[in-house]
């Protein structure tokens, strides 16, 4: 048991590492002025990302039940070394394609590995009632990281544009250690009835059978989306509107921590609000930073853009926990995977449709089109999240 409380803190640390990105403040500048990419590329290169994760996103997460959470994290350390190591040779889009591959199927082994990790350990010292604050502590470790990562990255970009990716070799190096120090839990045993049914029989009960589970998947994806589209926006946006290159580090940092203190604050933040204004800040959240991004055209403009974040690290730990409710143990890194998969598959699909609008029209007039998207996707959303939790749940305070 004490083992597997220190799976915490490790995790936490993992989080921040997974999430020390320093290319990531000036990684739009690096392919529009390295590489030579367009935003319609830039969009479709994020496309064929999504979709190295959408092909090993459930198979990944499978594995992780079948193999371990540890041994997961493990290999996904070692790819994640890889797919940043080949970026500081990548002179083409074909060289940060392969990159972008191999930090797909790194991600894919992350996604709903670490969380289906933290839930088990809470659940084997019988405190996965601490699971939403943790899980937002996690997700304000990660983004602390990010801020971290991202304070100096204009500053190393102009100092040397493939030093921010060199250190990154050397965060996931770190990363690697780390794992090695992970306990796996025990978790409830389960009649094996072969790999395509195990499969199968995932898929139809989170998208058949449990229709609260399938409902907050769906609410989940949106929101996600809604906070995934500016980060591939912003920067474009940012130079775009007068904003000097050494500030986007500092910028990128401040959105981070937003995400981060956001995250943190979520669980009492839900039982402030409740659940059901807990969505409606949400929503308003969503809209009020895709209005102020479509209108806004100064400098200051891009801090409608921290709305957003915002709103990312108050769901995170929300839907999470209310999603974890209702997995089972035995499978749970696979269903979380499958959420991750849906999304990943939602943006290849949307995604360089929204970079081609972009390149057409400009950011901020792209801004006001997703504004209207949201403006009438969510409202129905949210009806079918609270009809499907019933009157008798904690939804309703």
């Amino acid at each position: 048991m004490t083992s597997l409380r220190r799976n915490v803190p490790l995790l936490y640390a993992f989080s921040f590492l997974q999430m020390t990105l320093f290319p990531m403040a000036i990684i739009t500048l690096f392919w529009k002025d390295q590489i030579g990419l367009s935003l319609a590329q830039i969009l479709l290169l994020q496309g064929i990302f999504a979709v190295a994760m959408v092909v090993m996103e459930y198979p990944s997460g499978y594995i992780s039940d079948r193999v371990g959470y540890r041994t997961a994290l493990t290999f996904a350390s070692f790819i994640g070394i890889l797919g940043w190591g080949v970026y500081t040779v990548a002179t083409s889009f074909q060289g940060v394609l392969l990159a972008e591959i191999l930090l797909g199927i790194s991600t894919s082994f992350i996604s709903g590995t670490d969380s289906a990790l933290l839930y088990e350990s809470l659940k084997g010292t019988k405190d996965e009632a601490a699971y939403s604050r943790c899980e937002g502590r996690s997700t304000g470790f990660g983004q602390t990281g990010e801020a971290a990562g991202a304070l100096f990255a204009g500053v190393l970009y102009a100092k040397y544009p493939l030093l921010p990716f060199i250190l990154q070799v050397a965060v996931w190096v770190l990363a690697l250690a780390l794992t090695r120090g992970l306990t796996e839990p025990r978790r409830e045993p389960r009649h094996f009835a072969g790999h395509l049914k195990e499969a199968l029989a995932s898929a139809r009960y989170v998208f058949i059978e449990n229709r609260r589970l399938r409902v907050t998947i769906l609410l989940s994806i949106a929101l996600g989306l809604s906070s995934f589209y500016p980060v591939w926006l912003i920067q474009p946006y940012m130079r775009d509107a007068g904003v000097p290159l050494a500030s986007f580090g500092p910028v990128w940092a401040g959105a981070n921590l937003t995400v981060a203190l956001c995250a943190v604050l979520s669980h009492r933040v839900r039982t402030f609000l409740g659940d059901r204004r807990m969505i409606l800040l949400l929503v308003l959240l969503v809209w009020g930073g895709y209005l102020g991004l479509g209108l806004a055209a100064g400098v200051w403009g891009f801090l409608f853009y921290y709305l957003l974040t915002a709103m990312r690290g108050i769901r995170g730990p929300f839907l999470l926990h209310v999603a974890q409710a209702e997995i089972p143990s035995a499978t749970r890194a696979g269903m979380l995977s499958l959420q991750s998969l849906c999304f990943r598959l939602f943006f290849a699909l949307t995604g360089p449709l929204i970079g081609i609008y972009a390149d057409t029209h400009g950011v901020g007039q792209t801004f006001r089109l997703l504004f209207y998207v949201y403006l009438v996707l969510l409202p129905p959303l949210i009806w079918l999240f609270l009809r499907a939790q019933g009157k008798n749940t904690e939804i309703y305070p």
